[in-house]
């Protein structure tokens, strides 16, 4: 019975992930080409949204830095309505301005999604087993909204059905999960082991904030401009594809992660992680071919929510005893991150009329991330 309840609890935080993170945060990638392709928005318009929507996760984590457990169920709730909402919104609203700030509102929903979804599944449902059903709902998401962005193109909704569309599909998810977080039920007592991931001792905080920062600025590249680059590339090849490739590896990449943090501990399973998503980043710079652009979107989807499902169960760990929000730190660390990345990569490309300098910056931030992993 206990199981039963524990993995519904597990499949209810995924889709707050589901929603919050792969729809609301990361289907404005695979939709960016064809809202410039239709005019709503130009290439310095999309930057500018997308730069505010990781201002507003960066606010979302600020807002919640002392946020407790007792709280997340409802944060959770406005995350998904709210996401929904923002969604639906994009349909409607085509002045440059206003997507921004729908952006920057997406943005904060995401981050409240990520802090409030993982507090509720770790601190009041007490299940940290849960943790990589938990993050692959950010990879779910991305993948079952480019496939719905394929197919609306297929019955030949322009961007702003899709947008209707993807809101529609979020709240339908919502009414999912609403009755297991607003039912209040009682909180799980931990059994035996399930406090941490893994038995190793519980890794330094400050030395992983600094890691997962450079995590957030290594991996935003490829997330921001994997379909751009395929488009320009590849014009007969649907960018929407490649970037469900990067949804697909992203959510059983959370498992095979869990295991290996269980296996080696976090220092050694982050290394590993961080090198590889290293590589990933790089590829299409140094292969510029699709069989480099699938690898690329299958490396790094593979790999970032790993990241997050090594971390974010580390720094709860950590900060046992800690006054303030560790996992809201991370996040707002994270933030940071992917506000540099999108402008350091517009810096270059300035510079250098090519995303390659971008692309491996971003790989050498992640191997300088691996290399802290020896501080922890």
């Amino acid at each position: 019975m206990h199981r039963q309840s524990d993995l519904r609890s597990a499949a209810e935080a995924a889709l707050i992930l589901v929603i919050g993170m792969g729809f609301g945060r990361f289907a404005f990638t695979a939709l960016y080409p064809l809202m410039v392709e239709e005019g709503v928005l130009t290439l310095q318009g999309g930057s500018l949204a997308a730069s505010a929507n990781y201002a507003g996760y960066l606010l979302g984590a600020l807002l919640l830095m002392w946020t407790r457990s007792h709280r997340a169920h409802l944060l959770c709730v406005v995350a998904m309505l709210g996401t929904s909402a923002c969604l639906a919104a994009l349909a409607v609203v085509t002045a440059t301005w206003g997507i921004v700030v729908v952006r920057l509102l997406a943005g904060v929903l995401s981050a409240v999604a990520m802090v409030a979804g993982s507090l509720w599944l770790f601190e009041h449902r007490r299940q940290f087993a849960g943790a990589p059903l938990l993050y692959a709902g950010v990879g779910l998401g991305i993948a079952v909204s480019a496939e719905l962005l394929v197919v609306g193109g297929a019955f030949g909704l322009h961007s702003a059905g899709l947008w209707l569309l993807l809101g529609a599909v979020c709240f339908a998810l919502s009414l999912l999960a609403l009755p297991g977080l607003l039912l209040d039920r009682a909180v799980v007592a931990a059994a035996p082991g399930m406090a941490s991931g893994h038995s190793a001792a519980p890794v330094a905080a400050w030395p992983l904030v600094v890691l997962y920062g450079l995590a957030g600025l290594g991996y935003i590249v490829t997330a921001t401009y994997l379909p751009v680059l395929v488009r320009d590339s590849f014009p007969d090849l649907n960018a929407a594809h490649v970037w469900a490739v990067f949804g697909l590896g992203a959510a059983p990449s959370c498992f095979v992660w869990h295991r290996v943090h269980q296996r080696l501990g976090s220092r050694a399973a982050l290394r590993v992680n961080l090198l590889i998503q290293a590589v990933g980043v790089a590829l299409p710079a140094m292969l510029p071919t699709t069989t480099g652009f699938l690898l690329s979107a299958l490396l790094v989807g593979g790999t970032f929510m790993g990241t997050v499902t090594i971390a974010m169960p580390a720094a709860q760990q950590a900060a046992r005893h800690a006054k303030i929000n560790l996992m809201a730190v991370m996040t707002l660390a994270y933030g940071v991150g992917q506000i540099a990345g999108p402008l350091m990569a517009d810096r270059l490309h300035t510079l250098f009329l090519s995303f390659n300098g971008a692309l491996l910056a971003a790989a050498a931030a992640l191997i300088l991330a691996a290399l802290l992993t020896l501080r922890l």
